[in-house]
């Protein structure tokens, strides 16, 4: 028998985050890629360490500019435990889950504005690497026990990426 024959399957945790600037209503979307069994419980988006001091506009005539949205989560299979209140103007997001298993994907829309005085499109639409630095973070663990606390940067392409192995 070889020597591989016993060994288990590697676990992975990997986590995709991709922000997609679309009028009226920007949207994220969230892919849990890890291995079967590694649940998403919570995650929280940081806009505050963001190129373009990016904040959600969810009320009209508050801090954002023009057109305003609320948070809607879209149709998918991850479930949410409760549904958020994002605050106008706020700059932080955090979503906990009931159900965000391997190989599902959860997408949320909501308008989001940058507060540069000189900004690509003004400051209605987020473009060009406005959106790089924003935080990430994740809580992903196996169903029932405590999630282990992952992060990472979004980058210029939009998208921040989580790797790790299981612990």
């Amino acid at each position: 028998m070889p020597w591989f024959a016993h060994a288990e399957a590697v676990c992975q945790q990997q986590i995709a985050l991709v922000f997609t600037e679309s009028a009226p209503r920007d949207m994220f979307e969230i892919r849990n890629g890890s291995s079967k069994g590694q649940r998403i419980q919570r995650l929280t988006l940081d806009l505050a360490p963001s190129a373009g001091r990016l904040v959600f506009d969810t009320v009209a005539g508050g801090t954002g500019v023009d057109v305003f949205q609320p948070f809607r989560a879209e149709p998918g299979q991850a479930r949410l435990a409760d549904v958020p209140d994002v605050k106008d103007g706020a700059d932080r997001l955090e979503l906990t889950f009931a159900r965000f298993d391997a190989g599902q994907q959860f997408r949320f829309s909501i308008d989001v504005d940058d507060r540069l005085t000189a900004s690509d499109m003004g400051q209605t639409r987020v473009s060009g690497r406005e959106m790089e630095g924003a935080l990430l973070t994740v809580v992903l663990g196996p169903d029932g026990e405590r999630g282990t606390e992952r992060t990472a940067r979004v980058g210029q392409n939009n998208t921040a990426l989580i790797e790790a192995a299981c612990l």
